[in-house]
């Protein structure tokens, strides 16, 4: 039991050891790259944004829209069912402009001849008809058009169609070239955000810190590539994207949430990525455009895309794009998360209380390891029952080592008993225990879940610290009960102390992960008592 515990010790160090090193890594390696030139453009963008005549206010069931007629960017999104704290009644926005910070979906026309340049894309002042818009009650859908006509007749119109319950947007852009001229355009879509978080957008834009798989940046998806994760200092690094592909998508996440752009066309697109520097301020791309296509005079063109602004909801996500949904990223055991997050959807739909259902997950997937779990324990007492006749062995052939694992491969052969019965089991289990951690710290549907009393959150901290205190507690009653070999004082003092040092580790994990940790260790307890009354007369 000991070498199990001394595992889980060592797991839970390195995943604080690798948290802090990966932010120490961030804070000290990531370089700025300067392009004054788009001083005056985003300077431009944000004094168009503070003419609130230009903005453009649309709201559904389950989203709340800003649209600036600069541009026609979505500046501001909300999402009218997630808070943005527990027990407040605002929403959670998803795309804002703020003084110190910047995250919009942009979308336009580029000329062929600026293809490849910054701040050369065509951003239009659109003529619109009413600054509100709202999907009423009976409507299924809500369609917000938008329209520019240039000096040679061209009209572009972009319009943004909303449907109810759905967090995407389809995009049209409606080109008619009633000039005289062939026009030779290219349509980009775009994710912009700032490097650099304030702090009051530290908590909703990265996990705990002492989250494992702590990650903000961006992805996408190709024809050859189903999802790549792409890091903001990746693309700090001048490592750019630059991709031709059918299909896919890009996209920006957050632990619980993410935006993306959808080409809905057959043609290849060009994936990118870009960085500027901006008031001493980072600031990241990602984006796609189409190719270029050119439109005769008196013809139409229509492009059209769709972007997703929403919460990670998986099978919502698969079904607006392949592979969106995985970035409800379960890390390289997504094959064992999947299946038990869909166990856990299927348990809440019998319960209703995503608390109860951990509980019965971790009732589930113990009664699984059972088999396993036993041969651990039994292995485990069997050696502590051997270690009188070890050491003897010792004794009797102190001065000579070669002879003394002569006789101890006997014992074990005689005994029937394998000296490292109680480490394969636990190498089996460690897969599944990391993957349900995973499947914990990456659902949606746990966050401010209740659970019951004080637990509000599942995917907070106890905010009264008892379930931490409570693991703590188990584990030291499982220490008590455990069989161990080990003589050695400073072992036994590091025994005695890992309960405490779990206990504080634990204090900021999120309650839903510490309630699997507390029944897991309850259900060990009863299994250890179990296990070890059913040896405790067995003879040598």
């Amino acid at each position: 039991m000991y070498m199990y515990n001394q595992f889980r010790f060592i797991f839970i160090i390195f995943l604080f050891v690798s948290c802090f090193l990966w932010q120490a890594w961030i804070n000290d390696h990531l370089q700025f790259s300067k392009h004054e030139n788009n001083l005056n453009y985003f300077s431009e963008i944000n004094n168009k944004y503070k003419d609130y005549n230009s903005i453009i206010n649309i709201k559904t069931d389950v989203l709340s829209v800003k649209i600036n007629a600069y541009g026609g960017d979505i500046e501001q999104a909300e999402l009218l069912r997630y808070s943005n704290k527990l027990n407040t009644f605002s929403p959670y926005k998803i795309l804002e402009i703020l003084p110190n910070f910047i995250y919009q979906a942009q979308s336009g026309i580029l000329k062929v001849e600026n293809i490849g340049k910054r701040n050369d894309f065509i951003r239009h002042y659109y003529h619109f008809y009413k600054n509100n818009y709202e999907l009423l009650s009976g409507k299924d859908e809500l369609r917000v058009p938008i329209k520019y006509t240039d000096i040679d007749g061209v009209v572009y119109t972009k319009v943004f169609i909303f449907k109810r319950g759905k967090y995407y947007v389809n995009v049209k852009y409606f080109i008619s070239n009633v000039s005289h001229n062939i026009l030779h355009l290219s349509v980009f879509n775009q994710l912009k955000q700032s490097f650099d978080l304030p702090e009051e957008k530290n908590f909703n834009f990265t996990k705990s810190r002492l989250s494992i798989n702590s990650f903000r940046g961006a992805a996408y998806s190709t024809e050859n590539k189903k999802y790549v994760k792409y890091k903001f200092d990746d693309i700090i690094k001048n490592d750019n994207l630059n991709i031709s592909t059918y299909g896919g998508w890009v996209s920006m996440f957050q632990q619980y949430f993410i935006t993306a752009w959808i080409p809905n066309n057959n043609s290849k697109n060009i994936f990118y990525t870009d960085h500027f520097y901006l008031l001493n301020k980072k600031i990241v791309v990602i984006g796609y455009r189409s190719p270029v296509i050119n439109i005769f005079p008196g013809k139409n063109k229509i492009f059209h895309s769709i972007l997703w602004l929403g919460p990670k909801i998986q099978n919502e996500l698969s079904l607006v794009a392949p592979y969106l949904d995985f970035t409800v990223d379960y890390g390289l055991l997504w094959f064992i998360s999947q299946p038990l997050f869909n166990l856990l959807k299927l348990i809440h739909n019998l319960f209703g209380n995503w608390g109860v259902s951990i509980i019965m997950i971790t009732l589930f997937v113990r009664m699984i390891m059972y088999p396993l779990t036993k041969v651990q324990y039994v292995s485990v007492a069997k050696m502590k029952m051997l270690q009188p006749k070890i050491e003897e062995i010792r004794l009797r052939f102190k001065n000579d080592k070669k002879r003394i694992t002569q006789e101890m491969i006997l014992l074990y052969k005689h005994e029937k008993v394998n000296p490292f019965g109680g480490c394969l089991p636990l190498i089996i289990q460690m897969p599944i225990f990391l993957a349900l951690y995973y499947m914990l710290m990456n659902s949606i549907e746990l966050r401010h879940a209740n659970f019951i009393f004080w637990i509000h959150d599942l995917s907070s901290q106890d905010p009264y610290y008892i379930l931490p205190i409570l693991m703590g507690i188990t584990m030291f009653m499982i220490q008590k009960i455990s069989p161990t070999n080990v003589s050695d004082p400073i072992q036994q003092k590091v025994m005695n102390i890992m309960p405490f040092i779990f206990t504080i580790f634990f204090l900021w994990f999120p309650s839903g992960l510490v309630l699997y940790y507390v029944v897991s260790n309850l259900i060990t307890i009863v299994q250890q008592h179990i296990i070890y009354r059913s040896v405790k007369n067995y003879t040598l």
